[in-house]
């Protein structure tokens, strides 16, 4: 059973109820899922050993060893050795800096005080990172096996945002997670998740031949049904770790501290960062002191107007079933708190002492300098590429704007003027520009669709007209553009017509798939008709087609479409020169349709197919006027 996002909303909804109604037979549903996983590759497991020894001791009875039963032996145990194989999944450590309890010994304690009182495991591995965020890691050591090595992950930038006690709410907060002090049965099925979705990766998607056709059918459905079965449990986990986090640091510091996560990870993201990339405009090498910089940035305060915003933002937004972390005003209702006006004004407040100067010490400056190292190293040749196109944009856009003074831009230039404005001067500049591109051409996709990105995140309502325009003109932007506008009405309450959006976006992205699918390949019973391009363009293929002895006709019709028929799908048919004593016809075949696949240019989008194994689909072609547009008559 495949999962759309209809289908698991009403899913949800539906075990939500479930949940409310009846808790114990909802998580006796939700366990005997989880063993379901594990019972069905054991099974198989245990039947294929069952079914050797089985063999083998009849072998052994019958004291004489057939050949057919010596065969069956041998695939036996390389179906066992497959499954062995494919059972023992790999999960990866966490990366990140690894810190050590002599170098920063009162974060150590801390993490120390809260296990304890939580009473969770003891973690294994304190890890530095470059994330705002923290988490705990459950890495089983022993694959679908367990004994699991725990780590904790904390971000660095979230330590030099956060004060010392709203840090002590966070770590409360993962640490809840994996908390003794509450169900151990949530701990569990919030591990299974993890695993399964490891397993999932490792098995179904990593491309593993030797188990895919013994367990990809049954994963498939078996992963989405469990994560979608399990999602209740998984969002009351979420409220579960909330409530630890109220009984370690208290309700109204774990409640401002999810505000505050909220806001400092906006301002971090569209301020900060976007203040550090923007120095590329002048400096051809990027700076050496960004995690300095970012812990001056949040010492200094937000401007209340962006801490106003993006609070707004945060508490605009619902919870929705993309993931299993409720929104804040569900998790700051469920703590009894309510927000008010005059929490921007905290939130806006400078970081007198942050998280890291009280945790790491006389440690942070090494950890924040290593940090700044790593980034400088990672982003430097990129950065030097980028400032090399910068300093050609801006010499263009200096040459357009001084010719716009004296005369009229072309659509071409007046386009390409609004675009580098954008980039290289920001939203502002580039808006009277694109509103000029789309007076000239009130249809012009690109402008139209910029303008209304920009309008809409200044939460201008009129954005969703010009990307309805752009839409109508490009289809390609269809998907992203609904999930824009979609978006935008979410954050402004409209939930209703956001979904329809939404839906919309759903529908065309398996319109898309359908495409894909119907271009993909060609059957007898496919419809077909004479193809448009000019004699240029066929003589074009044909002298490429030359150049290939083996080939002696070629065919060129366009396959009938049902999906997106305005955009033609063109069909070339070759027939090999064959010999009367080949034995391997379609080893060589297959080499020639590699080889004009990678050799082949085409001005369109083509599909090529052999005709030798294909009789009734060239019967097809050469019935089609203009068809025959090749042979090699040598």
């Amino acid at each position: 059973m495949a999962f759309d996002q209809e289908r698991f909303d009403k899913l949800i909804q539906k075990l939500e109820v479930f949940a409310a109604k009846q808790p114990p037979i909802y998580r006796l549903h939700v366990a005997l899922l989880a063993v379901l996983g594990y019972a069905y590759i054991f099974l198989i497991l245990a039947v294929t050993v069952a079914l050797l020894l089985g063999t083998v001791w009849i072998m052994l009875n019958a004291r004489s060893f057939h050949t057919s039963a010596l065969k069956l032996v041998v695939f036996l145990l390389a179906i066992a050795f497959m499954l062995v194989r494919s059972l023992w999944v790999t999960f990866p450590p966490p990366t990140g800096l690894a810190l050590r309890r002599k170098d920063v010994p009162s974060l150590f304690c801390l993490v120390d005080d809260i296990s304890s009182k939580l009473q969770a495991p003891r973690f294994h591995h304190i890890l530095l990172t470059e994330d705002f965020n923290a988490c705990v890691v459950q890495r089983p050591r022993l694959g679908l096996f367990g004994w699991y090595q725990n780590y904790l992950e904390v971000g660095l930038p979230l330590m030099l945002a956060l004060p010392p006690e709203q840090f002590r709410a966070v770590l409360a907060h993962e640490l809840g997670h994996i908390s003794g002090n509450h169900s151990r049965f949530n701990q569990w099925i919030y591990r299974q998740r993890l695993a399964w979705d490891r397993i999932d990766k490792e098995l179904v998607q990593g491309g593993n031949e030797s188990s895919g056709f013994i367990f990809k059918r049954f994963l498939q459905w078996y992963i989405p049904f469990f994560d979608a079965y399990s999602f209740v449990l998984a969002r009351l986990n979420e409220y579960e770790a909330d409530r630890c986090a109220a009984e370690i640091a208290g309700v109204e510091n774990s409640a401002k501290t999810l505000m505050n996560f909220k806001v400092k990870a906006r301002f971090i993201h569209n301020n900060f960062w976007n203040s550090i990339y923007q120095q590329v405009h002048t400096e051809i090498e990027p700076p050496t002191t960004s995690y300095t910089a970012m812990q001056t940035a949040l010492a200094q305060g937000i401007p209340l107007k962006e801490a106003s915003t993006y609070l707004a933002q945060a508490l605009a937004e619902k919870t929705n079933n993309a993931d299993t972390h409720p929104c804040l005003t569900d998790r700051l209702k469920t703590l009894g708190f309510t927000a008010n006006i005059q929490e921007e004004f905290s939130l806006s407040a400078p970081v007198k002492l942050s998280a890291a100067q009280e945790y790491l010490g006389n440690s942070l400056e090494k950890y924040r300098d290593y940090f700044s190292q790593v980034w400088q190293e990672q982003i430097a040749t990129p950065w030097r590429q980028k400032y090399a196109e910068e300093q050609n944009s801006l010499a263009t856009l200096e040459k357009l704007n001084h010719k716009s003074q004296k005369q009229q831009l072309t659509l071409e230039e007046a386009s390409a003027r609004a675009l580098l404005t954008f980039e290289l001067q920001g939203e502002e500049a580039a808006i009277p520009l694109l509103r000029e591109v789309i007076k000239i051409d009130q249809h012009h996709a690109s402008a139209n669709y910029l303008l209304g990105q920009i309008l809409l995140r200044q939460e201008d309502a009129s954005g969703i007209e010009y990307i309805e325009r752009a839409i109508a003109q490009d289809p390609n932007m269809v998907i992203e553009g609904c999930q824009i506008i979609s978006y935008f009405l979410q954050q402004q309450g409209k939930q209703d017509s956001a979904k329809s959006y939404q839906k919309r976006a759903e529908k065309y992205h398996d319109l898309l798939l359908k495409a894909d699918q119907e271009r993909s390949s060609l059957r007898a019973s496919d419809e077909f008709q004479s193809h448009n391009l000019s004699e240029v363009e066929v003589q074009n293929i044909c002298q490429q087609l030359s150049v290939y002895p083996q080939v002696t006709t070629a065919y060129l019709v366009e396959k009938v479409l049902q999906y997106f028929p305005d955009k033609p799908l063109y069909v070339l048919g070759v027939v090999r020169k064959t010999s009367f004593w080949e034995t391997d016809k379609d080893a060589k075949n297959s080499e020639l349709l590699n080889l004009l696949l990678q050799q082949l240019k085409f001005n369109c989008d083509a599909f090529i197919i052999v005709l030798n194994n294909n009789p009734n689909i060239e019967k097809k072609f050469h019935q089609l006027p203009k068809s025959l547009i090749y042979q090699n008559k040598k």
